[in-house]
């Protein structure tokens, strides 16, 4: 803490104790306290009075305190730890580190901007010509009903530290009188699915726009994230719990997203596989696609959304609540003190609603493969087209991209050529590296050596260094954070939290798919990460190798309890049912991948 000034720089009518103050506050730290400023303003005079015994007496004091403080604060958040208040701790941690810090700017958008933006979002309006016309209903059909109980057990787990949205009304109103509100909000709730109408101000949003990266230079370059009714929220939620009841566990088993037991991980591993077991064959290559749409949830259409329900088993009334939900939706943007005029929409799904990962999905659930050598993978929006080609015959391949982009015309999903990237896996000696380019849309698809797939970096030659390149560079990168807690004194137990949560998640982000395969000088990097954490922390740290074992044995286990999942086939039992049945394989690298290692684990076990 820098606390030494020159008062020559001092205009003549600026008070040295009036800038002291202003420097503290602009610099203020938790551990600050009254009796620091206190001490701050007794130096400040006795250098004023150039007492240089007093002034040595002075700091001496300051010193004193500011170190009896930092040492009361810490042992705060140390007890923090120990209540089991993680926000509060956290909060603590990183205004010692500074970790992930904010930086202010007083710079105030343009007025106009918010109405620029809100604009550009809305674009896809123009592009939805089809009316959005209710489903005929029938007096049998039936009609979801929640429940007293059920609408108090959402208000309840109402989070109160969340904005609230456009009508104003709190999370911590919400929570707090759950037993009051229950009955008057499902009564509102069931009348509102009785009609199949959502009121107005149930739809509202307004969108906050985030920048998608530091150097802001177009409109697309923010993110629009709509803020809405926590009421509606709690609405939303028990209208998902029915919608995914009624959906067959069958559906849809390659989107990997918004599903229980699904993440990155199984969407990665099993294109990784795939790739490897067909390499395992003669005269062969395989080819990825990884397409990219312009705002994908902006773009859906309720009147093509609302039969696709209907067809997946929805009920008219609540197929007709939906397409309310969708429609006629008042929209602004708030930049800073900036708001824009209000715009009605119809087409697309607000980012930050509780049912639009939901319908997204279910809105793409047909979009699969047509031939049986390519496999369509979704997790989102992020849609990969991997093309298992044979003895050089790209006809299948080159089929499915055609029908791909027709179905993204027919349904209005606006696919982005330029970002769109494609990567070509061919082990082969003689005849790589001349195969023809993909066209969609008359532009041609740029060609990578690698490509950042969820988070990711997957290369031609189907290598990790890349990927375990950037996890030791971004880990030692926070090893900085840790060394200031360290330097502050924070206790072991606190240290070892830390990196658990900002180092360890790094190292291991999608640790079943990538690590096997990974070269020794890649592991014994990552390995060095975590010794060195050990010696800050001074406690025995998890081994990265321990990690990667306990995570696949228990990825595998999980996908053994699920037999929905597109990888469940992978593991089966010999006759005796007590082990599996090994994955055959011919090269190190399939051997090294996940599911045969998986394998190799779960019969290790018996």
């Amino acid at each position: 803490m820098g606390t030494s000034m020159n008062t020559q720089t001092l205009s003549p009518h600026t008070s040295p104790n009036a800038l002291m103050m202003s420097y503290l506050g602009s610099n203020q730290k938790p551990w600050v306290n009254g009796n620091i400023r206190a001490k701050l303003k007794a130096r400040s005079s006795v250098f004023n009075s150039g007492d240089q015994e007093a002034l040595g007496k002075s700091r001496c004091d300051l010193r004193t305190a500011i170190r009896d403080a930092k040492r009361e604060y810490r042992d705060k958040l140390e007890s923090t730890y120990l209540s089991s208040d993680p926000r509060r701790l956290w909060g603590g941690l990183r205004h010692i580190t500074g970790y992930k810090g904010r930086n202010s700017s007083d710079d105030q958008p343009a007025a106009s901007l918010p109405d620029h933006l809100n604009t550009f979002y809305g674009r896809f309006e123009a592009t939805n010509p089809l009316p959005s016309a209710r489903l005929a209903e029938d007096q049998d059909d039936y009609t979801l009903s929640l429940t007293v109980a059920d609408v108090r057990r959402e208000l309840q787990r109402v989070n109160p530290r969340k904005s609230s949205g456009p009508d104003g009304v709190p999370g911590r109103v919400l929570r707090g009188c759950a037993d009051q509100l229950a009955e008057v909000f499902t009564s509102i709730f069931n009348l509102s699915l009785h009609l199949s109408e959502v009121p107005t101000c149930f739809k509202q949003a307004t969108i906050i726009p985030i920048p998608k990266k530091t150097s802001v230079t177009c409109l697309n370059d923010y993110r629009p994230v709509a803020l809405t009714s926590t009421i509606m929220k709690c609405f939303e939620r028990l209208v998902r719990t029915h919608i995914c009841s009624t959906l067959p566990n069958t559906l849809d088993p390659f989107q990997f997203a918004y599903r229980p037991n699904r993440s990155t991980d199984d969407a990665i591993a099993l294109a990784t596989h795939a790739t490897l077991s067909h390499l395992e064959k003669s005269n062969t290559y395989v080819r990825m696609l990884f397409v990219d749409y312009s705002s994908a949830f902006n773009t859906i259409v309720p009147a093509k959304l609302v039969p696709k329900l209907r067809g997946l088993g929805l009920k008219t009334p609540l197929c007709n609540w939906i397409l309310d939900f969708l429609t006629s939706r008042p929209q602004v943007v708030r930049m800073g003190n900036h708001t824009s005029s209000s715009l009605t929409l119809s087409t697309g799904a607000p980012q930050g609603c509780v049912l639009s990962p939901l319908l997204y999905s279910l809105y793409t659930h047909d979009c699969v493969a047509t031939h049986s050598s390519n496999i369509i993978l979704k997790f989102a929006d992020d849609t990969t087209n991997l093309g298992l080609i044979s003895n050089n015959d790209e006809t299948a391949y080159r089929d499915e991209v055609r029908v791909l982009a027709e179905w993204c015309q027919d349904n209005n999903l606006s696919l982005n050529v330029c970002k769109t990237k494609e990567v070509i896996v061919d082990f082969r000696k003689l005849q790589r590296g001349g195969q023809d380019p993909i066209h969609i849309e008359g532009a041609e698809v740029e060609r990578v050596s690698n490509f950042k797939f969820l988070g990711v970096y997957i290369k031609d030659d189907l290598t990790w260094s890349m990927q375990a390149g950037s996890a030791v560079k971004t880990a030692q990168k926070r090893l900085y954070f840790l060394r200031r807690l360290k330097k502050f004194g924070m206790s072991s137990k606190t240290l070892t939290n830390f990196y658990r949560c900002t180092i360890e998640s790094i190292l291991s982000g999608c640790i079943t798919a990538w690590y096997g395969s990974c070269s020794a000088a890649d592991r014994k990097a990552l390995q060095r990460v975590v010794k060195t954490a050990e010696r800050i922390t001074g406690s025995p740290l998890p081994s990265v190798q321990g990690i990667y074992n306990s995570r696949c044995l228990r990825k595998a286990k999980k996908i053994l309890k699920d037999n929905s999942h597109p990888a469940y086939g992978l593991f089966s039992l010999l006759p005796s049912g007590r082990r599996y049945r090994s994955i055959r394989t011919r090269t190190t690298r399939l051997t090294n991948s996940f599911f045969p290692l998986a394998v190799r684990l779960l019969n290790q076990k018996h």
